[in-house]
């Protein structure tokens, strides 16, 4: 598949364009979008540090909203090719409306806008805490992140000056249904849970369908994940006690079934968005499983699991707390892992490069 988001002759990009029908504005040489690039786990995130217009909005579901509608273009311009690729991730920090907040960011990928994403905290942690945006306190310093979902608070090891691995408390998260007996088009029936971690995930054992979590399976099982949420969507409406805006099917996580609460790690890959997979093991996700694990009997709080993704990335987690998230019984997750610097970058469109503007080859 080829797709130029932006062609004047395309009505699928209708959402991308301003209330007024100005023509969409590029950044350029002499006034470019500065990023740092960065990955957790394998999984990267491309945080945008100057360059990107103000994104209006009284609180952050707002500037979800109006990023969406206005500033579509440039989502494309810095996730797609040529500056990115199908599977890149994004990170644009704005203006906190929760008065605890010490960062507000927006995530971005593929498809559009996401609610939460724990790799990206994660990495936003040390971030926050190396470029002075929070002031460095050993051995642990918090940082109060606020994201679409709700407010997420990272705790960065900090020892002699540097910054180490993160460890953040999701926001509740909760098992939405249990067991769900459904049926692909080809006739074949599983059964699924339905997990929110910041995000709602189908999440279901692959060996249902005899697959294992593997480099080699990744496309049999991304092939499968879009199946399974095409049913799911069909099938299961979402809800959430606190915004409709949270209430949709980011995603499947395929697992390996080992979900009792066992010494050995366990492994999962999740596809989100428009059939993007994720190298890491997915904190939102892992915050999900831990809900459904706790939900069911299989984990109790204080207990620590090891999650690792299909590249073998690995990510801790536990059931910090209990509590309720509306009429749901739900956890406070705590996820830890690694992210790493990878470089900076400066991104501007020439005139005449219309492929520049952003495109996608799969």
């Amino acid at each position: 598949m080829f797709a130029l988001p932006h062609d004047k002759n395309d009505k699928s990009v209708k959402n991308t364009v301003h209330d007024s029908q100005k023509p969409l504005v590029y950044p350029t040489a002499s006034r470019p979008i500065e990023v740092i690039d960065m990955h957790t786990g394998g999984e990267p995130l491309r945080i945008v540090t100057s360059g990107y217009p103000k994104i209006p909005g009284e609180d952050i579901l707002a500037k979800r909203r109006y990023a969406k509608t206005n500033l579509d273009h440039l989502r494309q311009f810095l996730m797609f090719e040529p500056r990115g690729h199908y599977d890149m991730y994004g990170a644009i920090l704005v203006e906190p409306s929760l008065p605890e907040a010490d960062m507000a960011v927006l995530f971005i990928h593929n498809e559009g806008y996401s609610t939460m994403c724990g790799h990206a905290i994660l990495a936003l942690g040390r971030y926050a805490v190396d470029y002075g945006l929070v002031k460095a306190i050993a051995p642990t310093t918090q940082v109060n992140i606020e994201c679409p979902c709700g407010m997420v608070r990272a705790e960065v090891d900090v020892e002699d000056g540097k910054t180490g691995k993160v460890r953040f408390a999701s926001v509740p998260s909760f098992m939405f249904a249990a067991d769900i007996e459904l049926t692909l088009s080809d006739g074949c029936t599983f059964k699924t849970d339905i997990g929110y971690g910041g995000a709602f995930y189908a999440i279901l054992d692959a060996g249902q369908f005899g697959l294992e979590i593997t480099p080699e399976n990744v496309g049999k099982l991304t092939q499968l994940a879009e199946d399974i949420c095409e049913v799911v969507n069909a099938s299961i409406p979402l809800a959430h006690p606190d915004h409709d805006d949270l209430a949709f099917l980011y995603g499947a996580i395929l697992t390996d079934g080992k979900d009792a609460y066992e010494q050995a790690p366990t492994r999962n890959i999740c596809v989100f968005a428009k059939n993007q997979v994720d190298r890491s093991p997915t904190g939102s996700g892992v915050s999900a499983r831990l809900a459904i694990q706790h939900a069911k009997g299989l984990i109790k709080p204080g207990q620590t699991r090891q999650f690792d993704s299909v590249i073998g990335s690995r990510f801790e987690g536990s059931v910090a707390s209990t509590t309720t998230c509306g009429p749901h019984q739900a956890i406070i997750a705590s996820v830890k892992g690694q992210a790493h610097y990878s470089g900076t970058a400066r991104f501007w469109q020439e005139d005449g490069d219309d492929i520049g503007r952003g495109f996608i080859v799969r």
